[in-house]
């Protein structure tokens, strides 16, 4: 059988599993933006806890994806729950450090004329230098989505979601008519996921960040 032959006889299969790729990266990409932002803004000011929370969350992207996922499976299960804590721990680093960087960038006599105004150091957070910050925080959320575009191929290891199934389906059946056809349905498919985010990171951008701060 030939490979068009194979994505049409399991186009509906492979549109399940790649909404369902799509659906876990997104969420949790939202989950360690807002978790990677905010350990950025608790700890930019302070020498030791930026470097305390850079170094925490690149020492959880040294642990292989593979024991990540299986030392998870005691403690939540099987399925979604392994794949959702991997990929959100997995996706931090990329977004605390560059929402430190952000924010340390941030130009000072703007944050002083804010506090010269009234505001609060909440709202100068909220209002100036996080918006002012935003650019490269958004980068960081580009460069994990990419990394966790391919890690969420491995939750499949733990009857997780996705296109990690084609893939390990189609190694579990090596020598088989469609065993190629399975891997390469699900590596192509997960490279076209990865681009079509990065994508709409792009116009995510160009409507949220202002032309004077643009890169």
């Amino acid at each position: 059988m030939s490979f068009w032959e194979y994505l049409g006889n399991r186009h509906q299969q492979l549109l399940t599993d790649t909404f369902q790729h799509a659906s876990a990266v997104f969420q949790c990409m939202v989950v360690a933006t807002v978790v990677g932002v905010a350990l950025g803004a608790v700890t930019y000011r302070s020498e030791w806890a930026a470097s305390l929370a850079t170094t925490t969350t690149s020492t959880i992207l040294t642990v292989p994806s593979l024991a990540m996922i299986g030392l998870l499976i005691p403690v939540v299960g099987l399925g979604v729950a392994p794949t959702v804590v991997a990929l959100t721990l997995y996706g931090l680093l990329p977004i605390v450090r560059n929402a430190i960087v952000g924010l340390r960038g941030v130009d000072p006599s703007l944050v002083d004329a804010a506090k010269g105004i009234g505001m609060s150091r909440a709202a100068r957070l909220a209002r100036v230098e996080l918006p002012l910050a935003w650019p490269p925080i958004l980068t960081g959320v580009r460069v994990s989505t990419q990394m966790l575009m391919g890690i969420a191929a491995i939750a499949a290891y733990a009857s997780g979601p996705g296109l990690g199934n084609e893939i390990f389906r189609g190694i579990a059946s090596l020598g088989s008519e469609n065993a190629l056809n399975q891997v390469l349905a699900g590596t192509l498919g997960i490279i076209v996921l990865a681009l079509l985010f990065d994508a709409a990171y792009v116009v995510l951008g160009r409507l949220t960040i202002p032309r004077g701060i643009r890169v």
